[in-house]
Order: C-alpha cells, then structure tokens, then sequence
C-alpha cells in the first residue's frame, strides 16, 4: 500500500509493506507483520513495482525490494550461499526463517549444502515443509519447529548473521514452487534497529 500526501516539506509518500495481503475474511485468524515506512527508495522503488505490474513499465531494477517471480528464488539462494562463504571465512553463521510452507527443491538443496558446511539453520514452519531436519551427513546443523496456535501464523521472516552485519528481510512468498515462480510476491529489507 502506497499513500502520496502534499506536505509543507514537499510531496511525501508513505509505504506499508507486509507478510500478509488485506482480506477482510481472514484478518480475526491470521496474524502477519507489517512494516511501514517513508524511507525514499523503498517508496520509489514501490512506485516502480506498482508500474510494472499495472502494466505501465517493464520490470525494474531495484535495490532494496526482491520481486517474484522475477528474482525472488535466486536472491534467497544467493543470501543462503552468501552464509555459507561467511561460514568458511569467520566461522560464525546463522540462517533463521519463519515459514508458512518450505517446499522448494532448490532452496532446500541450498539449505542442504548450508548445513553440511557448518551453517546453523533454525526454522519455524507452520505448515508444509519438506526439508528433513536433523539427519547425519545431510541436515545436522537445521532444526525445524511448528507453532500452532490460537491464530494461524502468517508472517514470513528470513534471517541472516552476515558476518555480524545481520539482515533482516519480510516476505509474503513462501518458499515453494508456486510463490518464487509463478506469482508476484515482494521480500523486503528491515533497516535501521528502530
């Protein structure tokens, strides 16, 4: 959701970014996180997604947003791998991802060769998931736990220690075939510790 508003200071535009989409049906059940920001360049760059998909422009080149089924999958291939490269170089590691559903093929061999590298991966799957924790030679440093609960946990969170210059990303892809290849979905940076 994007808000333009005339101000003293000019023409400002406000963003609200989330896990989840706006259906009325499902909001008393599932609970989503949300992020909403007047950071300039998400904001642009949240104009330039809403050209392309309405059709006015070809697909961008952003920085800070991640866009299925455009870049999605690699982008998350790439981070995981990235992790493994900071693995072999300090030692230290971490992978944390809140997940509806983890299915994907190629990110679970990612996450796969993660693990046999020395990368620690926790998980919170509430739904599908189809990576085998805990399995010798194969996914030994990866834990995966479920929470079911009163509401049903929408949010989709992706962590990473990078190093020491830990990232933080929302999404409203989960990690299956279906979200990174076939429909339009948006992973998003955190910044700034507020």
């Amino acid at each position: 959701l994007m808000v333009v508003r005339r101000e003293l200071e000019g023409i400002r535009r406000y963003v609200h970014l989330s896990t989840g989409n706006y259906n009325e049906n499902t909001a008393r059940i599932y609970s989503d996180v949300g992020y909403f920001t007047a950071h300039g360049e998400i904001a642009s760059e949240i104009s330039l997604f809403f050209n392309a998909i309405t059709g006015y422009s070809s697909v961008p080149n952003l920085k800070y947003l991640v866009m299925a089924p455009i870049g999605l999958k690699r982008k998350i291939i790439d981070l995981v791998r990235r992790e493994i490269e900071r693995h072999r170089n300090t030692g230290q590691s971490l992978i944390m991802l809140k997940l509806n559903s983890l299915a994907d093929s190629d990110v679970i061999e990612t996450l796969y060769e993660a693990s046999n590298a020395g990368v620690e991966i926790r998980m919170c799957v509430r739904g599908v998931c189809m990576l085998v924790p805990g399995v010798e030679g194969q996914s030994e440093n990866i834990t995966v736990v479920s929470v079911v609960d009163r509401f049903l946990e929408h949010s989709r969170i992706v962590y990473f220690l990078n190093g020491g210059n830990e990232e933080l990303y929302l999404t409203s892809a989960d990690l299956m075939p279906r979200n990174l290849e076939r429909r339009v979905e948006l992973m998003f940076p955190i910044l700034g510790e507020k």
